[in-house]
């Protein structure tokens, strides 16, 4: 079995035979896992937490859609407890999966840019999420929980060498670590083009336009005889023109094998193939029972999905309504339902919390090379990825503990991705850390019908390290008030995003900043249509006033930490770089290791 795999995994078998060693491995872990699963005992809570990358709130069933097939995640819905005003920390992924891990706002960790450059876009970048953070999974394993991270990280790998793995999952509190150090991007998939195609345009386009207009200026006036320059010069400044052009082919030829390939533990095995969901699915099995025979569990499933580039498989690939992109959140909640259905099989059901969310919302400027789109709907929401306009924050939030909490409720207060911290850790046993601010909530109060109200009075919206906007729900009226300082741009005008650059920035001629702040009542204008006025709304500037002074005290409560995503820390470095050979055989990794994952044995 193993050596037929090896032999799939380097092209020597036909690809049916690949995916059929795939099933039948899968087979085993369930053949093997179910036999065993009344052995299985646990005293604590598990916990299982499902993060989306870049799913709209209005691609599910369970807020509305009626074309997309989710029913699993809309059967999660109905057994538990759905939030219609789920927050995320961040529109954009790292920043929003720091705050998720550590409860915390991005900006006191050092996860929010000053620049436009929000998120880690190299695995051979030396900023991450710092040692100093804890994250719930850091605290759970100090308790006894087997923990794991399958899926995405995107909060940095190595700090001065490449194998020191200061970021990695591991030195976060995970024990198991089998997924994508960075992201996935169209890079990643030949044939999909390049996200940077927008940064080349924007930045480099008119540099290499006015280097090319130099060099046949100064021939030709040599040439006419109106201006003597040495052939020397010339042929060096050609030189270095062509070096530079051919760094910037090396560097999209390259990106894809130095960045997206998937890791077990420290081990980098394989560059991502469109199987990678079977692969996932298997470590999620060996994990779930292999690992976690005798102790509760914390598994962090951290999808893929549905960031570009897409991947569906040949039995979702064309089934779906809206393309590539339906058909990948289509497959998504299928293994969703998988999840679901191992728990049930597994007589686990009453004893995990099961969570289900989006790191923000859809990316709606995402549109493929011929014309598909090829990101998601954000529904009446304003807005996308990378905004915090509703469509980029208000996310799904689905929670279902049989027994424990509700099924069938619909919460609408505010609630943030922040608060699955506190909720997780006190549920361990454990009590929170008292030498740091935590920002989110105990979840359980509010679940459990405690209390009506949700704690957060207020809640901060970042664009990168920028103080964008402030939320206000006011404990005596059922309006929340949104202030925003500034907006983005976009383009083109009238449209809802920004599709010239790809995503919207937080600075410069790319916003426009508001005094007075921009005012709506998101209780009665969730859409943020109708910007209030002191003449439509007569304590105008009171409640502008009441924000600000909450800024004032939020503003307080920071303090100055290194800043992970500096140019200094985003760059790529070389030497930080994992790599199985030289750069010019493109650095492909498909070594097994001591840490292979091993198949059971009868």
């Amino acid at each position: 079995m193993v050596i037929l795999l090896g032999l799939a995994r380097k092209g020597k078998v036909a690809n049916a035979l690949r995916r059929e060693m795939r099933i039948l491995v899968l087979l085993l872990f369930y053949h093997y896992a179910t036999k065993n699963a009344k052995s299985y005992r646990t005293s604590n809570p598990n916990f299982i937490l499902i993060m989306a990358d870049d799913l709209g709130i209005g691609d599910l069933g369970c807020y509305g859609n009626k074309t997309l097939r989710t029913h699993n995640i809309d059967k999660l819905a109905k057994g538990g407890v759905t939030f219609t005003q789920h927050i995320a920390a961040s529109p954009l992924c790292t920043p929003s999966r720091a705050a998720f891990l550590t409860g915390r706002y991005p900006v006191r960790s050092g996860m929010a840019a000053l620049s436009n450059i929000g998120v880690f876009l190299f695995s051979a970048s030396s900023g991450g999420l710092p040692t100093e953070e804890i994250t719930f999974a850091k605290l759970l394993k100090q308790k006894g929980y087997s923990t794991a991270l399958i899926g995405k990280w995107h909060l940095g790998l190595n700090c001065n060498s490449r194998d020191d793995f200061c970021h990695h999952p591991l030195n976060h509190g995970f024990d198991y670590f089998y997924g994508l150090t960075v992201t996935s991007l169209r890079d990643c998939k030949p044939g999909e083009g390049s996200v940077f195609v927008a940064g080349v345009r924007a930045y480099l386009a008119t540099p290499l336009q006015l280097i090319g207009i130099t060099l046949i200026s100064l021939e030709v006036l040599h040439y006419i005889g109106f201006l003597r320059i040495p052939r020397g010069a010339l042929r060096y400044f050609f030189l270095i023109s062509t070096v530079l052009f051919g760094l910037l082919l090396i560097f999209f030829y390259t990106f894809r094998y130095l960045n997206c390939f998937l890791m077990r533990n420290h081990v980098d095995p394989m560059i991502i193939e469109r199987q990678f969901l079977d692969l996932l699915w298997g470590g999620l099995l060996y994990f779930i029972y292999f690992r976690n025979a005798d102790t509760p569990f914390l598994l962090f499933l951290s999808y893929l999905q549905v960031h570009t580039a897409l991947y569906a498989s040949k039995d979702f690939k064309g089934k779906s309504k809206h393309g590539l992109y339906g058909d990948a959140v289509e497959e998504m909640d299928w293994s969703v339902g998988k999840i679901l259905d191992v728990l049930e099989k597994w007589n686990l059901n009453d004893k995990t919390l099961v969570y289900f969310t989006s790191d923000q919302g859809a990316h709606v400027e995402e549109v493929s090379s011929t014309g598909e789109v090829h990101g998601g709907y954000n529904g009446i929401y304003k807005g996308g990825k990378a905004t915090n306009w509703e469509g980029g924050i208000r996310v799904p939030g689905l929670l279902r503990w049989p027994g424990m909490v509700q099924a069938g409720v619909h919460i609408d207060e505010p609630t943030s991705n922040m608060d699955i911290f506190p909720t997780v850790v006190k549920l361990a046993g454990i009590p929170l850390p008292k030498d740091r601010i935590i920002d989110g909530h105990d979840l359980m109060p509010l679940l459990q019908g405690k209390i009506l109200r949700s704690e957060h009075e207020f809640l901060f919206h970042y664009c990168n390290a920028y103080l964008n906007a402030v939320r206000w729900h006011p404990g005596n009226s059922e309006s929340i008030w949104k202030a925003f300082f500034f907006t983005p741009n976009f383009d083109p005008e009238g449209s809802n995003g920004c599709y010239n650059s790809h995503v919207c920035y937080c600075y410069g001629r790319l916003v426009t900043h508001h005094n007075p702040p921009l005012l709506f009542d998101i209780s009665r204008d969730p859409g943020e249509k109708n910007p209030l006025t002191p003449e439509t709304e007569h304590h105008f500037y009171e409640i502008l006033d009441i924000i600000q002074q909450a800024v004032n005290n939020h503003t307080k409560s920071l303090h100055i930490v290194s800043n992970q995503l500096s140019w200094g820390n985003i760059l790529w470095k070389p030497w930080l770089q994992l790599c199985c050979s030289s750069i010019f055989l493109s650095c492909y990794c498909d070594h097994e290791s001591e840490e292979k994952l091993s198949l059971p044995t009868a």
